[in-house]
């Protein structure tokens, strides 16, 4: 069994604090609070400002109010190392984070080290789990889950259509790619075209003009919303009607402010949409209240913490071996619903549905 090794780290790194000033116990999350996947970072944010804010109301934790530590790692691993030496050295003893899964299972060693419980609630690729320390988890299912169900998808909807699949080379990106890929030929489907693209670029005219050459009807986009967003716009700047699909990164409404009507009928993959739960409505209120749209990973980084929050309080302690006793043999309420974790750390809830792209919002595919 793996073990947590405690050492000595401190980077310097620009964190912000915020909620309340000399609070006893510290708690962060961390994302890409920076950078072209700020959006998801301001969804982290917002949802752990959010909870620690309702759980100082109710009396804190074990009569101890919580310090909000904010990381910001751009999506960028060697960043988000130092992000979470940082963390180490500010005495955190809790880590929502991170969002993108390349930064997390980097960041997940240094956490490991420290003694430092994480629980992501966004990072998808089933190595956070498969090999990270016995102190991880997370509330966002995995992409060998999502991609199981992208692939048959893909199968039976589009089985005599031409499917190309593109992927970012990140983590994410090919993790998914690859596991929506390995399902669909399982299911008896093979695709036309499988290519890699570089995050961050800005002009895909020679990946569009490829797509249109191979007749490609379908592509689906293992990568981010930004990138996504421009490729369906500039396939409909050439005259192509190819239907675009991918995953839980395009739950972010910049997807359409990218897209404009370019994203019309845009599907993807994601959880059973959290804000839909009866349990969570008063809160999904509160931040409606505040202005707020918890979309995306809000209500999951929330349900991190409350998770976290009841295991500290099961245990009587923030101590990390028993508070991950606590984490591995509890049952949690949570905006997300009433979970649990597996021997892996990985969540036990509903599995990914499909959504649609539909005039500026994303909502179920009937």
């Amino acid at each position: 069994m793996r073990k947590l090794f405690v050492t000595a780290a401190a980077l310097a790194f620009g964190i912000a604090a915020s909620s309340v000033a000399n609070a006893d116990i510290n708690i962060a999350t961390a994302g890409p609070m920076t950078g072209q996947y700020a959006s998801f970072g301001a969804q982290m944010k917002a949802g752990a400002e959010m909870a620690v804010k309702d759980i100082n109301a109710a009396g804190g934790v074990l009569g101890q109010k919580l310090n909000l530590i904010i990381g910001d790692d751009a999506c960028d691993p060697k960043q988000a190392v130092a992000v979470a030496n940082k963390m180490a050295s500010d005495g955190v003893v809790f880590m929502a984070g991170h969002f993108c899964s390349g930064s997390s299972i980097p960041a997940s060693k240094v956490y490991e080290e420290e003694g430092i419980i994480q629980i992501s609630p966004a990072s998808t690729n089933p190595k956070l789990t498969d090999e990270g320390g016995p102190n991880v988890y997370r509330v966002c299912g995995r992409d060998d889950q999502q991609g199981a169900v992208a692939g048959a998808f893909l199968a039976s909807t589009y089985g005599d259509k031409n499917i190309a699949i593109v992927h970012d080379k990140t983590a994410y990106g090919k993790g998914l790619a690859d596991e929506t890929k390995k399902a669909m030929m399982s299911a008896g489907k093979n695709e036309t075209l499988y290519e890699a693209y570089t995050a961050g670029e800005k002009d895909y005219t020679a990946l569009v003009s490829k797509l249109k050459q191979n007749g490609i009807d379908v592509l689906y986009v293992g990568g981010y919303h930004t990138e996504a967003g421009l490729m369906v716009r500039q396939m409909r700047d050439q005259g192509m009607k190819t239907q675009l699909v991918s995953g839980d990164a395009l739950v972010t409404s910049e997807y359409w402010a990218i897209t404009g009507n370019a994203g019309e009928g845009t599907l993807m993959t994601f959880s059973p949409d959290p804000r839909k739960n009866p349990v969570a409505a008063p809160v999904v209120k509160q931040f409606t209240d505040a202005g707020i749209d918890p979309e995306g990973y809000v209500l999951y980084t929330y349900g991190a913490i409350q998770a976290w929050a009841q295991a500290v309080t099961t245990a009587g302690s923030t101590d990390t071996g028993k508070v991950m006793k606590a984490l591995n043999a509890g049952k949690f309420n949570t905006v997300l619903g009433n979970l649990s974790f597996n021997d892996k750390g990985d969540v036990k809830l509903p599995g990914y549905v499909f959504y649609r792209w539909s005039d500026g919002k994303y909502d179920y595919l009937n």
